[in-house]
């Protein structure tokens, strides 16, 4: 387990799920962590477990409390929070300015507040929670699936942009996750999603051996590369077989 004494470190959206398993992953390491989540007693819970400091509220606005709590610097920021509103065009205004919000915008916001003193210092390190949905799609929500394909360009940009200047940058895309939004993803999530899901604590064991590697992508299911390669090298061929799991779940057939 690779120390990271002296390390300051951001979760937002870590009340429960992948981010409290982030967190406690950063603060056996040595870590001091900031846990940010909407819902202030679970931000308290968790922080209070890890010997971290809670910083409650919004995502999007996070960065200057956390620096405040954190002495006046952040070494790592994990833009973990996200939401999944279900439908596609149909879904209502709201739910995909929400989505669009929490699952690119916070991230924008973090690294606009972030990026000066770590260019300035030569280092810094953005964690995007992206989900495989960013590299491929999701059955069921098109708002998530369109907006975590913006998280991975915006990671992607800031890996391409900074990469030499010392910011390391990855992107954790998982499929399942056994946490709060698999249990909400409705009848679709769960047959799609539920039969290989994983632990969270998976997840950050994932992250933490992708930092020791210097790797941008985290698939903690090693056969999402797999699927990936396929939509990128034959994407009709992918978009048909991607159709004809659909065409399954609208008939309540296993996928």
């Amino acid at each position: 387990m690779a120390s990271m004494r002296d390390t300051t470190v951001v979760v937002t959206g870590a009340g429960g799920g992948i981010g409290a398993a982030l967190a406690r992953s950063f603060a056996e390491r040595g870590a001091r962590v900031a846990v940010n989540d909407l819902d202030a007693a679970r931000a308290g819970e968790v922080a209070e477990s890890i010997g971290g400091v809670a910083v409650p509220g919004d995502a999007s606005a996070v960065v200057p409390t956390a620096l405040e709590a954190l002495g006046g610097a952040v070494d790592v920021f994990c833009a973990n929070a996200g939401i999944a509103p279900h439908g596609g065009p149909e879904a209502a205004e709201d739910l995909w300015e929400a989505a669009w919000d929490v699952n690119v915008m916070a991230h924008v916001r973090a690294a606009r507040e972030l990026l000066p003193q770590w260019l300035e210092r030569g280092r810094g390190r953005f964690v995007s929670t992206v989900s495989a949905a960013g590299l491929l799609t999701m059955f069921g929500s098109a708002p998530y699936s369109v907006s975590k394909h913006a998280a991975l360009a915006f990671a992607e940009w800031l890996s391409v942009t900074y990469r030499h200047r010392g910011i390391d940058v990855h992107a954790i895309c998982p499929q399942g996750v056994r946490t709060d939004m698999l249990r909400s993803a409705g009848a679709t999530g769960q047959a799609v999603l539920a039969p290989d899901a994983i632990e969270p604590e998976q997840v950050a064991d994932a992250l933490h051996t992708a930092i020791g590697e210097g790797r941008f992508l985290v698939l903690p299911h090693p056969e999402v590369a797999r699927y990936a390669a396929a939509r990128a090298a034959e994407p009709d061929r992918w978009l048909g077989g991607m159709n004809h799991v659909q065409q399954k779940l609208e008939q309540g057939a296993t996928p």
